[in-house]
């Protein structure tokens, strides 16, 4: 039903200037697709809509531009939520142990956040090291991590 929602969301806004929740809302509604308000407001931030100008003082909702990324970083706090066991660090190293078969996509969602203070990932099955700029960036990620978690 969400998915549903939701591509119906992204149609009804590349076809029409959509400026308010309440006419998305009545939009979907003429679609037959029942919801609330509060609803189609959560569905906006999910998918990280915004308002660009359309002129005269006028907004429309549309996609970010930064949509792939910022759903990048919901995909790795999924994946930290769902797989990371614990995190420590040794100086410049953070130690990572997942689940049997996880540290390769922790891994790989690090690697594609592109983090300023991480030089470089090591992943086995269920240990993944990660190389750190300095020791700083090192406890400031262990902090960031075990926040997720």
């Amino acid at each position: 039903m969400k998915n549903d929602r939701q591509t119906m969301i992204l149609e009804i806004i590349t076809q029409e200037n959509i400026e308010t929740q309440e006419q998305l809302l009545a939009r979907l509604q003429e679609r037959g697709i029942r919801s609330t308000q509060a609803t189609i407001s959560r569905d906006i931030k999910q998918m990280h809509l915004i308002k660009e100008p359309v002129g005269q003082g006028t907004y429309k909702y549309a996609v970010s531009g930064n949509r792939s990324k910022l759903n990048v970083a919901e995909k790795l706090q999924t994946i930290f939520r769902e797989s990371i066991l614990s995190v420590a660090y040794a100086q410049n190293i953070v130690v990572i142990k997942t689940m049997p078969g996880l540290a390769s996509a922790a891994c790989s969602a690090l690697d594609h956040m592109e983090l300023t203070y991480m030089v470089g990932s090591l992943a086995g099955d269920d240990t993944a090291f990660l190389l750190m700029k300095d020791t700083e960036s090192a406890v400031e990620f262990c902090e960031e991590i075990k926040d997720i978690l």
